[in-house]
């Protein structure tokens, strides 16, 4: 059973090792759990529908309040605080859950002809707001799309599959292994996330130096909308103007609900391992990772965590011993205080592999790279999309954790990395110097690009003696360091679209005209604004 007010399956739990507890507290220091609610004591509080009776939708609409409950936030902070105080402010009116485009069209001639705002649902991982409800004069739908959630056909010469948007990564995963084929798409949020909401909000799968981001795999397929059934061809290329796809990838349920999703898959590979190199410091890592790239070196991903956060993964990762042994290890091969580990991946062909291998292993040995095998590569493949779960453990010991993420070019990576954790680092300090709180700051490099990467910074603090105050204190850490990412080179989100939360700084990426064009677009398929109304456009 999914939890209702935090991440995944509520039977799962990460705990923190005890070495990890005392690092935390010598960081952050010492904190206490608020207290949270129960679901029915929030069950309690939900209003009655005001969605108008319609007999061609009745059988799709669910209008139970602990229905309403579960669909009525997200995963990002503060949707996480609304959850575990009971102070969500406002619930969907009802949830739908279509299992054919018909049905998706009759819910959208309902929303029209009654006046209803639709929000589209796929896994309910979004962490910028996507799927929260506004207060409002009008009822708002959720439209969850769980129900198209299968494999509907693979053309295996051309090698395009169609899925139902509504399947999630797992059942991706499975049905193409079935047979002999993979997506290869990875996001942290695989385990919930949907193939539909990847599209909506142009995701980044961890090993996209392979198989591509969702717009490289996106071929085509459909969307319904209030004007109508718009339908994308796959055709591998065009020149035949601007590229229709282009407009639904990122377009987070503003112009219409995806139903169906062509993507281009390929056969399993032959075999996949994950290296761990351990660098002396920083600037010899990220040069490594920058060659690495730009040479085409055939790997599957490639992350670099900087300083503080591999002494991090560290502390928290258990076993001391075998850390400590590892720590001496390191030592005597120059690779001490200030070390910075990256993982690579290798993906494909017994030959694609070793070769690859080969020149990864020669290139980080010019930037005294320590290779220390598999062994770490495995426990981080063991764990790649457990990680969420250890906001649990946090939250638990009184303790709030979140990410920011952005990308840019090699030649402002320092800069913008940089201002980005010095602002969390002292931004609760300068907020109120009296209380004298920190903040615990931490960064790798998570995706690699010729011209850059993306750079994605976890940060953790104490919560306060109440949620009013801990939701003002991470309002001041994520919106002042999302002013100096726009204002500084960088996009407001590398992999987790825009949603409500990112709308207010978007237009500093975008320019005046590009916002002009953007409206356009949403307002030719959705004049009236009842289309995930304030998401992506504020």
């Amino acid at each position: 059973m999914r939890r209702w007010n935090g991440w995944g399956d509520e039977t799962f739990n990460l705990e923190l090792p005890p070495q990890g507890q005392s690092f935390l507290a010598e960081r952050v220091g010492a904190s206490h759990a608020l207290e949270d609610v129960s679901l029915e004591s929030v069950c309690a509080k939900v209003p009655e529908s005001r969605l108008p009776a319609d007999d061609t939708v009745a059988k799709l609409i669910d209008t139970s309040p602990e229905a309403r409950v579960r669909h009525a936030r997200g995963q990002s902070l503060s949707d996480w605080l609304a959850m575990r105080s009971g102070e969500f402010g406002v619930f969907p009116d009802g949830v739908a859950r279509p299992e054919t485009s018909v049905d998706v069209q009759n819910l959208l001639h309902y929303a029209q002809a009654r006046n209803i705002e639709l929000i589209p649902y796929g896994g309910g991982t979004s962490v910028a707001g996507h799927i929260n409800p506004l207060a409002g004069e009008k009822p708002v739908l959720t439209v969850d799309m769980c129900g198209m959630n299968r494999l509907i056909d693979l053309d295996r010469e051309s090698q395009i599959a169609t899925f139902g948007a509504g399947t999630p990564g797992p059942l991706v995963e499975s049905q193409l292994r079935a047979h002999g084929y993979t997506l290869g798409h990875f996001p942290q949020s695989f385990e919930l996330s949907t193939i539909g909401g990847w599209v909506a909000s142009r995701s980044s799968g961890q090993q996209s130096l392979r198989y591509g981001r969702i717009e490289q795999l996106f071929a085509g397929g459909q969307i319904e909308t209030l004007k109508g059934t718009l339908n994308l061809p796959t055709i591998p290329a065009s020149s035949a103007g601007p590229d229709i796809r282009e407009m639904i990838l990122g377009s987070e349920g503003r112009i219409g609900l995806i139903t169906e999703v062509k993507v281009r898959v390929t056969r399993l590979p032959e075999q996949e391992s994950f290296h761990v190199v351990f660098f002396p410091d920083w600037d010899k890592a990220r040069t490594a990772c920058r060659k690495l790239v730009q040479n085409r070196t055939q790997l599957s991903m490639l992350r670099l965590s900087n300083a503080i956060e591999t002494e991090t993964q560290l502390a928290l990762a258990g076993h001391p011993q075998l850390i400590g042994m590892l720590e001496k290890v390191l030592s005597l091969r120059g690779a001490d205080e200030g070390k910075c580990m990256m993982t690579f991946g290798l993906t494909g062909s017994k030959h694609q592999c070793v070769s690859a291998r080969q020149e990864a292993k020669r290139i980080c040995s010019e930037y005294k790279g320590v290779y220390t095998g598999t062994r770490l590569g495995k426990k981080w493949a063991e764990k790649r999309f457990t990680m969420p779960y250890l906001r649990e453990a946090l939250w638990q010991m009184g303790y709030a954790v979140d990410t920011l993420e952005t990308a840019t070019d090699w030649d402002n990576v320092d800069t913008l990395l940089g201002l980005m954790e010095n602002n969390l680092r002292n931004g609760l300090q300068d907020r109120d110097e009296s209380k004298n709180e920190r903040t615990h700051v931490f960064t790798h490099l998570s995706h690699f690009y010729g011209q850059g990467c993306s750079i994605y910074t976890t940060y953790v603090f104490r919560v306060a003696d109440s949620y009013e105050e801990t939701l003002a204190r991470w309002k001041h850490l994520k919106n002042t360091t999302s002013e100096l990412i726009v204002r500084n080179r960088g996009t407001i989100s590398h992999q987790h679209g825009v949603g409500k939360d990112h709308a207010p700084f978007l237009p500093v990426e975008k320019g005046e005209l590009g916002m002009l064009a953007i409206h356009s677009l949403c307002r030719t398929f959705d004049p009236e604004g009842i289309l995930n109304p304030k998401t992506l456009l504020g």
